[in-house]
Order: C-alpha cells, then sequence, then structure tokens
C-alpha cells in the first residue's frame, strides 16, 4: 500500500501529475481561446455567421473579410508606420532606462534617494492627467503631429511607463558584481566604457523586456497618439478604432456590405498579429540573454 500510495499521492505521482497537467491545460486553453475565436471567426462568410448550427469551425475558409480590411485600412502603409511610431520610442525609452539605471546602481551622490523615489513615483500618475499640460508644450515646441511627441519623452526618461524599466535595470545592475567593473578600471577603462563593455552585455536581459514592453505599450496606445498625431500619423490600433466608419465611407453606396463580426474578428487578428510575432521572437533572444548573463550579485 505504501509503494501504490508513492505512486498516486507522492510528487511524482500519477494523480498529482494528472491534476498539474489539467490545470496547465485549463489555464492554457483560457488563455488561447479568445484567439482560437478571433481566429476562425475571421475566416466565416456572412452564411457562416447568420447559420446558428456553425460554432466555431467554418464551413470553409473565406478570405473575403481579410481583402475588405486590407481594402480598407490600407494594411501594409499603415504597418510600416506603427512600426516606425512603436520602435523608435521604445529603442530610446530603453537606452535612457539603461543609462538612468545604472547611474542610480553604481553612482552614489546627494538626494539619490529621493530622486530615485520620485522617478518611481511617476508610475503612478497615469499619463493622461498630463496629458492637457504636455499638449501645450509640445504646441510650443512645435512637435505635434510628428514621431517627437514620443520620441522627445523617451528620450529624456519619461516616455509611457519609463520608471518600471528604470527599476529593472536598476535591479539588474546591482545584480553585476562590482568586481567585474573594477578589473575593467585596473585596466584603464573610464565609468562609459565599462558601462558600454561590461555593464550593459550583462543586462541584454533586462535591455530586451524593456524594448519588449515598450513597443507592446507603444504599439496599444490609442489615446495619447490620436491626441499628439491627430491626422498626420496613424496605428493600426488607432484605424482599428476607426475601422466601422472607414468601411461605412468607402461602401457608403453599397448598402448590401455592411461591417459583420467576421471582419472585426480579421481586423483584430491582423492588429495583434505582428505583436504576437514580435513576442515569440524576442522570448528566444530574452531565454540566450538569461543564459549568458546567469551570475549571482555580490
Amino acid at each position: 500500500m505504501t509503494k501504490f500510495k508513492k505512486r498516486m499521492l507522492g510528487t511524482d505521482g500519477f494523480l498529482v501529475k494528472s491534476y498539474i497537467y489539467l490545470t496547465l491545460i485549463g489555464v492554457g486553453f483560457v488563455f488561447l481561446f479568445p484567439l482560437i475565436y478571433m481566429l476562425t471567426y475571421s475566416f466565416k462568410s456572412l452564411e457562416d455567421l447568420l447559420n446558428f448550427t456553425v460554432n466555431l469551425v467554418p464551413t470553409s475558409l473565406y478570405l473575403g473579410n481579410y481583402q475588405r480590411y486590407f481594402e480598407v485600412i490600407n494594411f501594409f502603409p499603415r504597418l510600416l508606420e506603427t512600426f516606425y511610431i512603436a520602435v523608435v520610442p521604445s529603442l530610446l525609452q530603453t537606452a535612457i532606462a539603461a543609462i538612468i539605471g545604472y547611474g542610480f546602481a553604481r553612482f552614489n551622490f546627494f538626494g539619490k534617494k529621493l530622486l530615485l523615489a520620485i522617478v518611481l513615483a511617476t508610475f503612478i500618475i497615469p499619463p493622461q492627467v498630463l496629458v492637457i499640460p504636455r499638449f501645450i508644450l509640445f504646441n510650443d515646441l512645435g512637435i505635434l503631429e510628428s514621431i517627437m511627441a514620443y520620441a522627445l519623452p523617451a528620450a529624456l526618461g519619461q516616455g509611457i511607463n519609463s520608471a518600471i524599466f528604470i527599476l529593472i535595470f536598476y535591479q539588474t545592475f546591482r545584480l553585476i558584481p562590482k568586481a567585474l567593473e573594477e578589473a575593467a578600471q585596473l585596466d584603464g577603462a573610464g565609468h562609459l566604457r565599462i558601462f558600454f563593455s561590461v555593464g550593459l552585455p550583462l543586462a541584454g536581459s533586462a535591455a530586451i523586456v524593456a524594448f519588449l514592453f515598450s513597443f507592446v505599450w507603444y504599439w496599444n496606445e490609442t489615446f495619447l497618439a490620436a491626441i499628439y498625431f491627430q491626422n498626420a500619423l496613424t496605428t493600426l490600433p488607432l484605424q482599428l478604432q476607426r475601422f466601422v466608419e472607414s468601411f461605412n465611407e468607402l461602401f457608403a453606396r453599397q448598402p448590401d456590405v455592411n461591417v459583420n463580426e467576421g471582419l472585426e474578428m480579421a481586423g483584430t487578428l491582423l492588429t495583434t498579429l505582428p505583436l504576437l510575432v514580435m513576442y515569440f521572437v524576442m522570448q528566444r533572444w530574452f531565454v540566450e540573454s538569461v543564459d549568458k548573463s546567469g551570475i549571482a550579485g555580490e
């Protein structure tokens, strides 16, 4: 009976493993079901949508939803524009957050703790609260309706959620052994050389995490983008919000053509797909960087 209990109830027992696997499958299904729903409904024709006997699996792969979405949104130019709007401030924000985090982690100066607390406190303030004074400031500087409305705050450490990235780099640089930097100093390296040659390569995982999340947040931001860029620049999420209006304008003379759920799911999938691809690519680099920089702090 003892062996039987171990086989069934032990840490490697059948019941324990079954419970773990079923829990993982259930959690995975909860996260994957919206994607599955979005994917299958995007391939449904109007007949499948109106047929209550057709559930998740469509009767045929209908590509008309994607064709209509491409026609209304002008997809590829908007995709390149969205990448431009998301990548530029993300790179600047990652670079500046690394510099600020390194400065807090490695240098002691008067008011350091207070200044760090103030920087982290900015994470609590929603960007919507500052949108009016920033709009007035950007208008006076003449950077509205341009990428500078995103790039300038990112370059000054005040981009979207910059404080959390500064904290990530701060904690990462604190874990790097000081002996490595002291050895570089003995070889004649200055602080800037040490940062680029020692600190930054060992903080690769933090840089990838910061860039990935920064990219996603800038990609999905619609409130600030609509206010700062207005009609000069646009993104796929913004176009998705305006999709019904744009669709009705384009097909105003065709009253039999209307927006349906399949068309909306196709647009949502195409807007989300670049983020999913970016995540899987960066995830591989993230794991590799963690393996390379897996060191213990002093």
